[in-house]
């Protein structure tokens, strides 16, 4: 019997958009010293396969998994659902999960939208007679129905191996006993106090005596355990035709929400084809919107004529196109990105090299650009958890999975153990945009799955997480890896920027410069020579995102797994 070499990769990360300029629990994360002047700690190598998490409980779990036969799918459901329990304001079965799976068969690349649509008795009359001139972060009222358990059961009937009861027990017995809450995750907790106190399940959920559980404190979760049970027993039929929709409905309709049964018995993941670009040699895939994706590959395009190695990590002429690029990017991702289904997205200009060609004549080497408008463009008709597999066969699963912002909507819907997603808050009120709220509609996404192929083989598989972070982090680790020749724990611990401050798809238009956040070993000197060149400059503590990353050595076939010290998280191999 052939021997089966596996890969597990998860991050998670709680994912406020606005995390430096949002509400207060937000600002209140925990700090961490970031950006680290040496490496953190040895790159993991193995041969049969690696695991890396933000939590070391979901790390172990995948890897029990593969242990027991199970592939890359089944570790991946695994690792996710333990994150569900251990890591609860970052992702969970009331969030949306998107998935990248590379068939080694067909040598084909397969992507997975397992996001969900808005009610369809949702609508911008109802938000202008209540006189709401944006959707609420908090509360039912940006509820989209959850994607997350319709994604494992259709990459597990597709990909899957082992019962989805025996995936998803580890997860079931550490959500009943209880685990201790890593030092990280105590922080998001504790700035998430007032938002869960507001709703009585939310409380009763996830504080302990009004209080967030503290580092080192047991937490029990047997509420998420029935339903992790139910689903076990009855597969995703649990969540949109049985027992679990049922009480989220009846929680909606009894709140001010939108949700009706018909919402959740009509919603279907869908598979969908990938997208890549050409980056020195490197194809760079991504999803196609919904999500921002593609905002990663229109910033290779237009970093790519540049000969960034020249100037080495850090050097303030590559943090200053770096800046330039992405507003390019931002300013596009704005006015275009949506759900295709619903709106014309023009998806092959955006990401094409002629298109980034003449959009590059706008960026000036000596000045910040203060004022970016999306290109013209001919249209046609028409906080997160990431996982990584790769078999023995070289088939590759990056799956991604989140709550949009730390515990969602704040709101746990009955006794179900879990939050639902704020996702609907980033749809526009404006009639006239892409992004516009509609009936049974998917929103703008931020959460975004990647992979790297070379010569038509897989190499990296990896994620930055933290809303808007996401696309800006994905180009600063492939710049490390390829441009500056870092090793992949390298790529992931080198100091990172994050620009803040362009239009966003709801519509809110970008005033001035923006703000460009840098992490604290950024010498004093670059930082001079970016604020002379018109940049708004911030130290920053946090903000910057959670990167863990797998390459594949093609010519040792060893594994090389990272864990960056943003996180509490591990990689383990064996």
């Amino acid at each position: 019997m052939l021997r089966i070499i596996l890969i597990v990769m998860v991050l998670v990360m709680t994912e406020p958009i606005h995390l430096l300029a949002g509400p207060p629990e937000y600002e209140a994360m925990y700090d961490r010293p970031s950006g680290p002047l040496r490496q953190s700690r040895s790159v993991v190598l193995a041969r049969k396969g690696i695991v890396a998490t933000s939590h070391p409980l979901a790390a172990q779990a995948g890897l029990d998994i593969l242990q027991k036969g199970g592939n890359a799918i089944d570790a991946g459901i695994a690792a996710n659902a333990m994150l569900g329990v251990v890591e609860p304001m970052s992702c969970g079965i009331g969030g949306d999960l998107f998935l990248l799976y590379w068939d080694n068969k067909t040598k084909k690349l397969y992507g997975l939208n397992a996001s969900g649509r808005s009610p369809f008795d949702i609508s911008r009359a109802e938000f202008a007679r209540r006189k709401l001139a944006e959707i609420p972060l908090e509360g039912p009222l940006n509820w989209s129905v959850p994607g997350c358990v319709s994604g494992w059961e259709m990459s597990h009937e597709r990909f899957g191996r082992l019962p989805l009861a025996e995936i998803l027990a580890p997860a079931i017995a550490t959500a009943e006993e209880g685990f201790p809450v890593t030092e990280v995750i105590a922080g998001y907790w504790a700035g998430a106090v007032r938002k869960l106190s507001h709703w009585p399940d939310s409380k009763a959920t996830f504080l302990v005596d009004g209080r967030a559980p503290k580092f080192g404190q047991i937490f029990q979760n047997p509420r998420l355990a029935k339903s992790y049970r139910l689903i076990a027993e009855q597969g995703a039929d649990a969540f949109y035709r049985g027992p679990i929709a049922e009480k989220i409905v009846a929680f909606s309709q009894a709140h001010g929400g939108f949700f009706s049964q018909r919402d959740f018995q009509e919603h279907t993941a869908n598979w969908v084809a990938p997208v890549s670009t050409n980056y020195r040699g490197y194809d760079v895939w991504e999803l196609p919107p919904n999500g921002q994706g593609i905002a990663a590959l229109q910033m290779l395009n237009l970093l790519e004529p540049y000969d960034l190695a020249s100037w080495g990590p850090g050097h303030s002429e590559y943090l200053h196109l770096f800046t330039e690029a992405k507003k390019l990017a931002f300013a596009d991702r704005a006015v275009y990105y949506a759900d295709p289904a619903q709106a014309d997205v023009p998806l092959e200009a955006l990401i094409s090299k002629a298109y980034a060609k003449k959009r590059g004549k706008k960026i000036d080497p000596q000045k910040a650009a203060a004022d970016v408008r999306a290109g013209a463009l001919k249209l046609q008709q028409g906080d997160t958890v990431y996982i990584s597999v790769v078999d023995q066969d070289r088939n590759c699963c990056s799956l991604i999975q989140s709550n949009y912002y730390g515990f969602g909507s704040g709101v746990v819907p009955g006794d179900v153990g879990f939050v639902l997603q704020n996702r609907g808050a980033l749809f526009s009120l404006d009639a006239q945009h892409r992004n516009t709220l509609e009936p049974h509609k998917r929103p703008f996404h931020t959460i975004i799955p990647a992979m790297v192929t070379r010569q038509g083989r897989p190499w990296f598989c990896f994620g930055v997480m933290g809303g808007d972070m996401q696309p800006q982090g994905h180009v600063q680790v492939l710049v490390n890896l390829i441009d500056f020749g870092m090793n992949v724990q390298q790529a992931g611990d080198a100091a990172r920027v994050r620009h803040l401050g362009s239009a966003t798809p709801t519509g809110k238009a970008a005033r001035g410069v923006g703000v460009l956040n840098v992490e604290s070993s950024f010498s004093a000197e670059v930082v001079n020579k970016l604020e002379q060149k018109g940049h708004v400059v911030r130290r920053a503590h946090s903000g910057f995102g959670g990167y863990q990353g797998i390459l594949i050595d093609l010519q040792t076939g060893v594994l090389h797994g990272a864990s960056e010290p943003r996180k509490d998280g591990q990689a383990v191999g064996y």
